[in-house]
């Protein structure tokens, strides 16, 4: 009688459908917050399109820039007018957006149920009838294939760079104690994660609030040592300060990837200046060089803003060079966002959107010619390859040089030879294009 009852109460409790919005930092969020929903016994899925009229739709958003906002406020107004049409139960928002806007998103839009910010996830889970539960920290239900997880060390961010919000969404840097990193990756692998992805919004500035130094390197050895764990990734890496520690620890563990992701923004010194990223045009090329002595298979992908206030032809011209000279195995470019708040929106936005757009397009027609030179030295060789997925006729998957998403991609004709996702191959590559690499699986 006691199941038959437990199993009535299960059927009409409300289904939570979680929608992640933004950047890999917001992936992590939303598991956490869904390890939490799962631990209190709800039924939770992540983005399922088959909606049921007593979903609780929990949106978590993202409010970095322009695009992603409006992103953000497309995806609230959707399922709002759902739940409007009674085909949704409630819509709940939380997370970037939320938290810098939510005066006037409740104002503006009066049929979510409740705003939480990046902060709330307590009053989150109690709105929707749940508890937070301490004996879950480190759990989370993974939403991206279970053989690799975005693996958050810190939250916040110490740096002052003019043209960025995420201080006023994510608050200061707050470490996360190794003794809890450890005992999350040891969950993680447990359940199959081969590949941990380090991320926050300053890796390098890990530990100072919590040991009163720069304490990657020693996170990195303590995550190698546990077993299962496969590779270990790190992403947004901040260069002013850069601990050159960690690139003794890519040495001496064969887990660590040769892989860095160091977002670098500009090298022109006006640029950098302006943009208070408290470096210089000649510390940013030996630190670059310095990294590559250290670790000469490193790969290293960076990031560039194009279009900054005062951003002038020369500006543009000294980057657009030295990222030719610098060849960067990865790069991503964007243009310049006017943030409300941030210290660059005192500035005059002064660069016509067309003319950032040029910019962009000229700079990854630069580095569009370089991945192919890379990708081509590639041919003939053998990589260790993480398969992540079936996809048509290929099994598609990475080396240690290349994250998810953004960056190059190996496929494998699934009709030749066949592995099953989740699972590392050696593979030879046989033809290379500019963001891809074709190969088969061999025996070594």
């Amino acid at each position: 009688m006691k199941t038959k009852i437990s199993k009535e109460i299960n059927k009409v409790q409300p289904r939570v459908n979680v929608i992640t919005l933004g950047c890999s930092k917001n992936i992590h969020d939303s598991e956490v917050l869904m390890g939490q929903l799962r631990g209190n016994q709800m039924d939770v899925v992540h983005e399922d399109q088959k909606l049921h009229k007593d979903d609780i739709i929990v949106i978590n958003t993202c409010g970095f820039i322009d695009n992603a906002k409006q992103e953000s406020i497309d995806t609230i107004l959707q399922y709002s007018e759902l739940k409007d049409q009674g085909k949704v139960g409630k819509v709940i928002v939380t997370g970037c957006l939320s938290e810098r806007y939510k005066p006037e998103l409740e104002a503006e839009i009066k049929n979510v149920d409740s705003f939480f910010g990046t902060n709330d996830l307590q009053n989150l889970l109690s709105s929707i009838g749940a508890d937070y539960k301490h004996e879950l920290v480190g759990e989370r239900l993974l939403t991206t294939p279970s053989h690799f997880s975005y693996f958050k060390i810190a939250e916040g961010c110490n740096r002052p760079c003019s043209f960025c919000a995420i201080p006023l969404m994510r608050g200061k840097h707050v470490s996360k104690p190794i003794d809890e990193l450890v005992k999350e990756a040891k969950f993680l692998a447990k359940n199959g994660t081969k590949e941990l992805i380090l991320i926050a919004q300053d890796l390098t500035y890990y530990g100072l609030d919590l040991y009163n130094k720069r304490n990657l390197a020693d996170l990195m050895r303590n995550l190698s040592d546990v077993d299962g764990i496969e590779w270990i990734r790190l992403q947004y890496a901040y260069p002013s300060g850069f601990p050159m520690d960690i690139l003794d620890v890519m040495n001496e563990r064969s887990n660590i990837c040769n892989y860095l992701d160091m977002p670098l923004q500009h090298i022109s010194d006006n640029m950098l200046s302006s943009m208070r990223r408290g470096i210089t045009r000649q510390k940013t090329i030996d630190l670059v060089n310095s990294i590559r002595d250290k670790v000469p298979n490193i790969a290293l992908r960076t990031t560039l803003i194009c279009g900054y206030p005062g951003e002038t032809e020369k500006d543009f011209q000294e980057m657009k060079e030295w990222v030719s000279e610098s060849r960067f195995d990865r790069l991503g470019c964007f243009t310049y966002s006017h943030e409300e708040k941030t210290h660059a929106h005192l500035l005059n936005d002064d660069v016509p959107e067309e003319v950032k757009q040029e910019r962009v397009e000229e700079i990854m027609n630069v580095q569009q010619e370089i991945s192919f030179d890379i990708n081509q030295d590639k041919v003939g060789k053998t990589f260790k390859v993480l398969l992540d997925k079936k996809e048509d006729n290929y099994l598609v998957g990475r080396t240690e040089f290349d994250s998810p998403e953004v960056d190059n991609e190996v496929l494998i004709d699934a009709r030749i030879s066949y592995a099953s996702p989740g699972t590392f191959v050696n593979v030879k590559i046989d033809r290379a294009e500019d963001f891809d690499l074709y190969g088969q699986i061999v025996k070594i």
